[in-house]
């Protein structure tokens, strides 16, 4: 476990604390990108709670330089999630957490993991613990916890810690250049990719193609998005749609949201992007399959946004072009 840390500096002055003494928070959310983008109510909710407190982000490389613009937190430091048996790396964690003496740790992961890392601040003084660790001061006691969906589950875990109901996601604090990608408007984002594992959650290519042939001939241009690793579906995509502009493994996060912004809709899979995408404001249509819930774990639109469009089928071979175009609430002409 490096011992590192990345800090950024917040400016708390116009804050009102609701705790009166200068307390040390830990908040651990790991990933994925959909997760962390489903936290960032939990994240405004905790500020606001401990507005005049220190509070420390543990998180993993890909979501900290991302994090470090907002104002949720003071430090952030990287979790490298190191096996469990690896007994160097969970004592330099063991004595980074015990150091600070953190006042009040809110484990947003609730994983097995996260919920072993209780037992690091032990034996002796450990600190007020929201989650779901056996013999955690405040647990989220609901049974049925898990098959609700993360914002409200994470809601609920907060109210039985004494926050506040937690905002929508916002995004309002990302700063792009919004010109640096060059993708001209009306444009259509398109996030047809997924893990690769997980191929059952994809819709196919040549469909995302059709589609994209059909905004064309409407005048919308299209823009790919997605990882280098995702380069086959892109190229499936554009051997029938030319036009369809590739921006795969060429965005970061602050992209997505700056091209989200500019967007008149998007279209995706059940992705980390979508998440992204609906949190920026943009009219989005997510496509299911019976590979994962939506009432889990469905994006969530921005405050003031129209809500998230979900379309699903059983297998997303059966879902037609046709409905999809008809989902597409598309803004700006």
């Amino acid at each position: 476990m490096s011992g590192g840390a990345l800090r950024q500096s917040t400016d708390l002055a116009s804050s009102a604390g609701r705790t009166s003494a200068r307390q040390h928070i830990l908040v651990i959310k790991l990933g994925a990108l959909g997760d962390i983008v489903q936290a960032l109510g939990p994240f405004a909710a905790i500020r606001r709670h401990h507005a005049t407190s220190r509070i420390t982000l543990l998180t993993t490389m890909p979501f900290a330089d991302f994090l470090r613009g907002s104002a949720y937190f003071d430090d952030i430091w990287i979790d490298r999630r190191r096996p469990l048996w690896d007994i160097a790396a969970l004592f330099d964690l063991r004595r980074r957490l015990r150091a600070v003496h953190f006042d009040r740790v809110y484990d947003l992961q609730t994983s097995g993991r996260s919920s072993f890392y209780f037992c690091l601040f032990g034996p002796g003084r450990r600190p007020e613990w929201s989650g779901i660790a056996r013999g955690c001061s405040h647990p989220h006691r609901n049974p049925n916890r898990d098959a609700m969906h993360t914002i409200e589950r994470q809601a609920e875990q907060l109210a039985d810690a004494g926050l506040a109901p937690p905002p929508p996601p916002d995004l309002s604090w990302v700063h792009v250049d919004s010109d640096r990608l060059g993708a001209s408007a009306p444009y259509v984002l398109f996030a047809p990719g997924g893990s690769a594992h997980r191929q059952e959650k994809r819709w196919p290519a040549e469909r995302y193609a059709e589609l994209a042939r059909r905004l064309g001939a409407r005048g919308y241009g299209v823009v790919l998005l997605g990882t280098a690793t995702e380069r086959a579906v892109m190229d499936g995509i554009r051997a029938t749609a030319p036009a369809a502009e590739d921006l795969a493994g060429g965005t970061s996060f602050r992209d997505i949201v700056g091209l989200a912004r500019r967007a008149a809709g998007a279209v995706g899979n059940d992705t980390g992007p979508m998440h992204l995408i609906a949190a920026s404001g943009c009219p989005a249509t997510v496509l299911f399959s019976n590979a994962s819930d939506p009432s889990l774990c469905a994006p969530r639109a921005a405050a003031g946004a129209p809500p998230v469009v979900i379309l699903r089928r059983s297998s997303l071979a059966d879902l037609g072009a046709d409905e999809v175009e008809t989902s597409l609430r598309l803004r700006g002409r």
